[in-house]
C-alpha cells in the first residue's frame, strides 16, 4: 500500500495564506450599481402597474368573478359588465395585424438588404422608419375618413360575394358591408406596425456576415436561396423577436382601433361587424363611468390588457428560447 508524498516546496504552497483578491475599482462598483437599479427599478414598475390595476378592479372581480371574463354582457345601466368582446377584439384585429404585417414587412426587409442597389436603401429605408413616427391619431383618422369607406364600397362587397358561402371560413364575412369592423382595425393596425418590424427585420438582415453570403453565392445559390438556407437560419431569433415586437404594439394600440373598430359590445364572429377592444373600450367608456363598479370595470378591463400582454410575450420568450436550442 503506497502513501503519497508531498514535496517540501508543495507543502508550503498548500499552507501558505491565498493572496487577497484586488478590490473592483469604484467605477466598476458603481456602475454595477446603476445598472442592477435600472434593471430592478423596471421590474418594480411593472409589478406596481399590475397591481394598482388588478387593485382598483377588485370589486368587478368580486362583484362577477369568473364571468366577467367570459361573459359578453356590457350594460351599463343594468351595471353588467363582461370583458369577452373587448378580450376577442384585441386579440383578433393583432392577429389580423400581423398576418398583414409580418409577409409585407419581410418583403421590404429582404428587398433592402439583398436586392436593393446601395443608392436606394437609404431613402426607402429612411421612409419607412419616418412612418414609425406618424401619431397613431393620423391613422385613424385616415382610416376612418378614406380606408373604410374604400372597405365598404370595393373590399368587402367582394369578400361577401366571393367567400360567405366557403364551408368553415363563411361566417367570418357574413355581415353588411359598412367598412367599419374586425377586419378595417386589422388592416389598420398591420399598416402601423410594419415600420417596427421590417426595420428590425432590415437590420438583422444586413448583419448577416457578408462571408455567408458570398459563399452561399459562390456555390451558385440564388437571392432566394440565400435569403431561405443562409439569411433566416442565422437571423430567426431576431426576426421572431421583431414580429413579437410589433404585435406587442398591435395589442395596446388605442386611437387608430378606436376610430375604426366601431366599438360595439356585441360579440360577433364576423369580421365585418363592429367590434371593442380593450384599449378602445377604456378610452371611449372611462369618462363616462358614473358609478363605483362601472369604473372598476374598466381599470379590470386595463388589467386584463396586462395579462394577454404578458401571456403573448411569455409565450413569444419560450418560442425564442426552443428556437435558440434547436439552432446550437
Amino acid at each position: 500500500m503506497s502513501t503519497a508524498t508531498t514535496k517540501p516546496g508543495e507543502e508550503a504552497a498548500a499552507h501558505a495564506p491565498r493572496a487577497a483578491q484586488p478590490a473592483a475599482p469604484m467605477g466598476d462598483r458603481l456602475f454595477r450599481l446603476l445598472t442592477g437599479g435600472a434593471a430592478w427599478l423596471v421590474l418594480i414598475l411593472l409589478l406596481g402597474a399590475a397591481g394598482s390595476m388588478a387593485w382598483g378592479g377588485r370589486e368587478a372581480f368580486q362583484t362577477f368573478g369568473w364571468g366577467f371574463i367570459t361573459s359578453s354582457d356590457w350594460d351599463a345601466v343594468g351595471q353588467k359588465f363582461g370583458a369577452l368582446v373587448p378580450i376577442y377584439g384585441t386579440i383578433m384585429s393583432s392577429v389580423i395585424a400581423m398576418l398583414v404585417a409580418v409577409p409585407i414587412s419581410f418583403g421590404i426587409a429582404t428587398f433592402l438588404a439583398e436586392v436593393a442597389p446601395r443608392w436606394m436603401r437609404g431613402p426607402i429605408g429612411m421612409a419607412i422608419e419616418l412612418l414609425a413616427a406618424v401619431p397613431s391619431i393620423i391613422y385613424g383618422m385616415w382610416g376612418l375618413f378614406v380606408f373604410a369607406p374604400f372597405m365598404g364600397d370595393k373590399v368587402e362587397p367582394w369578400l361577401t360575394e366571393h367567400f360567405v358561402n366557403l364551408p368553415l371560413i363563411g361566417f367570418m364575412f357574413d355581415g353588411p358591408p359598412i367598412g367599419i369592423g374586425m377586419l378595417t382595425a386589422g388592416i389598420i393596425l398591420g399598416i402601423m406596425t410594419i415600420p417596427f418590424i421590417s426595420s428590425v427585420m432590415r437590420d438583422v438582415f444586413q448583419a448577416v456576415p457578408p462571408a455567408l453570403r458570398e459563399s452561399a453565392f459562390a456555390l451558385g445559390a440564388t437571392p432566394w436561396e440565400v435569403v431561405r438556407k443562409v439569411t433566416l437560419p442565422h437571423t430567426r431569433s431576431a426576426v421572431m423577436g421583431a414580429i413579437f415586437l410589433g404585435l406587442g404594439r398591435a395589442l395596446g394600440e388605442t386611437m387608430a382601433v378606436t376610430f375604426v373598430l366601431g366599438n360595439a359590445h356585441d360579440f360577433s364572429l364576423s369580421l365585418l361587424m363592429p367590434g371593442n377592444s380593450i384599449a378602445a373600450a377604456i378610452a371611449n367608456e372611462f369618462t363616462e363611468a358614473d358609478t363605483p363598479l362601472y369604473h372598476s370595470s374598466l381599470i379590470a378591463l386595463g388589467f386584463m390588457l396586462f395579462v394577454v400582454t404578458f401571456i403573448v410575450l411569455a409565450v413569444a420568450k419560450f418560442m425564442l428560447l426552443r428556437i435558440e436550442r434547436k439552432g446550437r
